[in-house]
This record gives C-alpha cells, sequence and structure tokens, in this order.
C-alpha cells in the first residue's frame, strides 16, 4: 500500500558560508546542541514519517554515514534522538534541488513525498500539513511563509485562493509570500523531473517542477504561522542558532 516517505536534500557547495564549510558540510554544524541536520530528520519523524532517503554530495557521505548510520540515533546519555530508517543518495555534482530529487525514484516508489532541504529550521511541527497531504487525493502542496527579502526565493503569487505564479528571485516581487523548502508531491514528480530542462545556471530548478503542478492546477498550499529559516548564510545560521536556543 502506498504511503507517504522523506527525503532531506543535504548537498551543495554551502560557499556563503565561507571558513565554517572548508573541511565539512554545512549540514553538520551545530544549530542549537544538535548537528543542523537533526532538524529536519527529527521534524518528519515527528509527522509520522520513518522511511527517509538522505541525499548528500560525493566528498562528505561519509560523514553523514558517520553520524546518522542506520537513522537511530543516541546521544552518549543513551537517549534516543532520531528514531527513522535512512537510505542514501550520493549526489555526485550539483545539479540543483530537482536534480537531487531525481536521484530518489527508486526510493520513492509509488509513495507519496514530502521533500525537507537540509538547512530548513522550522519552529514548530510539520505534521498538521502532513496530514492534509496525506489525505490531498493528488497533486503537490507547498509551505509557504511571508518574508521581508522576498527576492532571495522563489515568490508566490495568490488569486482567489490558488497559487497562480511562482517566480524565482525575481527582481521586483508581485507579493512577499515565498515557497519555503518543504515540498510534498504526489509520486508524478519523479516523471516530471526527468522531462525538466537545465536553467540558465545548468541546474535542474524546483521552481519548474512546482510551476507544473501549477499550470495543471494540482496543488495546494499552507502559510507557516511559526518562524522558519533557511540557515544558509552567516546571519541566517547565526539567527537560527538564536532561534533553537530561545525556543528550544
Amino acid at each position: 500500500m502506498a504511503g507517504v516517505v522523506g527525503v532531506v536534500l543535504a548537498g551543495g557547495e554551502a560557499s556563503r558560508l565561507g571558513e565554517l564549510t572548508r573541511i565539512t558540510n554545512k549540514h553538520l554544524l551545530p544549530v542549537g546542541n544538535i548537528p543542523m541536520i537533526y532538524h529536519p530528520l527529527k521534524r518528519l519523524e515527528e509527522a509520522g514519517i520513518r522511511e527517509i532517503c538522505l541525499v548528500t554530495g560525493q566528498s562528505h557521505a561519509g560523514d553523514f554515514i558517520d553520524i546518522l548510520g542506520d537513522g537511530q540515533v543516541i546521544d552518549r546519555e543513551g537517549k534516543k534522538l532520531i528514531d527513522v530508517n535512512l537510505t542514501y543518495k550520493v549526489q555526485k555534482k550539483a545539479g540543483g534541488i530537482a536534480d537531487a530529487l531525481g536521484l530518489t525514484k527508486h526510493f520513492v516508489g509509488v509513495n507519496k513525498v514530502v521533500v525537507i532541504l537540509g538547512d530548513n529550521i522550522l519552529g514548530g511541527s510539520i505534521k498538521p500539513y502532513v496530514d492534509a497531504f496525506r489525505r490531498q487525493r493528488s497533486g503537490a502542496r507547498l509551505l509557504l511563509k511571508r518574508v521581508d527579502n522576498p527576492t532571495r526565493f522563489g515568490v508566490v503569487e495568490i488569486k482567489k485562493g490558488k497559487i497562480v505564479n511562482i517566480v524565482e528571485k525575481p527582481k521586483k516581487p508581485r507579493s512577499n509570500l515565498i515557497q519555503i523548502g518543504v515540498y510534498m508531491y504526489d509520486n508524478k514528480v519523479l516523471d516530471i523531473v526527468s522531462k525538466l530542462k537545465p536553467s540558465w545556471r545548468g541546474e535542474l530548478e524546483i521552481t519548474d517542477v512546482n510551476m507544473h503542478y501549477v499550470r495543471n492546477h494540482d496543488i495546494e498550499f499552507d502559510i507557516l504561522k511559526y518562524w522558519w529559516i533557511d540557515a544558509g548564510t552567516f546571519e541566517s545560521f547565526r539567527k537560527a542558532n538564536a532561534c533553537i536556543r530561545k525556543f528550544d
């Protein structure tokens, strides 16, 4: 029987974090008192998703295996921190978010999939949104957030309660509503990815995947009420640690 599986994307060069990532992957840097990568894994687990595929680059794949193993993570005091079943895929070169998702085709199979970018730190549970997605008969579901600096992100335009357009990093955004790095798809998504053409950056763009669902009127959304941070810059990395200290 088809269910819902999870994918965490933890590749990329992380050049914006400079010397912090000279010898390690940014997703292994600490956010609060645990590595960054624990946060998206814990959000999936608390949403009832235990079958998870982690996609990372070739340089640090062994580091993830060393720290996460098969997904049963126990701290030095014997407390179980994470209790999932992990599968690993290696993205040999940076090709974009959609390219990394495409590596999970056989893992996803007939299931629905919830995708989280490994540097996304969320201030609350995604379980209500995942439960709504489970009830959804087909298509995609995006988590959105209102922000002060939408030009850094994929900006979402909504009319009459429906997503009508998504523009990646526009100079003149039409709204302050962005897609954050949590994407939910039916299993048609891997066929969509297989037909994508690289963007001007030479990458397969997740916004092109989402626009496919928009054009087919098969996409839903939720707007986050709690805080969210993508910890990919010095400023946002510091902010993520401050928020975790405050709310943990």
